[in-house]
C-alpha cells in the first residue's frame, strides 16, 4: 500500500492484462475514485500504445492516426483530474500489454473489441456518486468512445467485403 491506500499494482503495474485498465476495472468487486482515476489512464495509455504498434507495424492508416491523437487529448484530461485530487500518476507500462495484430484486418477487430471494453468501464464509473469534474471527463472519454467503436467497425466492415 502507499499514502493513498492503494494497492501496488497501482503504482508499479502488474504482470497480467486481466489487472489493467479495463478489464481490470470490470472485474473489481469495489471501486474508489483513485482506482477509477487509474484504470481509466491505464485503458487510455494502452490504447495509445495499441495503435502505435499498428501503425508502427502496418504504416500510415487515417482512422488509427486519428483515435491514437485523440487518446493523447483522453489522457491530457485525465492527468489533469490526476492534479486536481492530488493522486500520484501510475507508470505507463502498457506496452508490456500490447501485441500486434496479424493484420490490419485484426486490427480494427481488436480496435472495436478495446472501444467495447472502454465504454462498459466508463459506462460503470458513471454509476458512482462521482464530483461534477470527473462525471464530466468520464461521460465525455464515453461518447468519444463511441464514436472510435463506430469508425472501427466501419474499418472491419470494409475489411469484410
Amino acid at each position: 500500500m502507499n499514502m493513498f491506500n492503494l494497492p501496488n499494482q497501482f503504482c508499479y503495474g502488474r504482470q497480467g492484462a486481466e489487472s489493467y485498465g479495463a478489464k481490470a476495472a470490470l472485474n473489481a468487486p469495489a471501486l474508489t475514485l483513485p482506482e477509477m482515476l487509474i484504470y481509466a489512464l491505464q485503458d487510455e495509455y494502452l490504447a495509445q500504445s495499441r495503435y502505435n504498434a499498428i501503425l508502427k507495424t502496418f504504416g500510415s492508416i487515417r482512422t488509427f492516426e486519428r483515435i491514437r491523437e485523440a487518446e493523447r487529448r483522453h489522457i491530457s484530461a485525465l492527468v489533469q483530474l490526476f492534479n486536481m485530487y492530488g493522486i500520484p500518476l501510475p507508470p505507463d507500462v502498457s506496452q508490456s500489454f500490447v501485441q500486434t495484430p496479424a493484420s490490419v484486418k485484426a486490427a480494427f477487430a481488436q480496435g472495436v473489441e478495446g472501444e467495447i471494453e472502454n465504454i462498459a468501464m466508463y459506462d460503470r464509473f458513471l454509476t458512482f456518486d462521482l464530483p461534477a469534474d470527473v462525471r464530466f471527463v468520464f461521460t465525455n472519454l464515453r461518447n468519444a468512445s463511441v464514436n472510435h467503436l463506430a469508425a472501427f467497425e466501419r474499418g472491419l466492415a470494409r475489411r469484410q467485403k
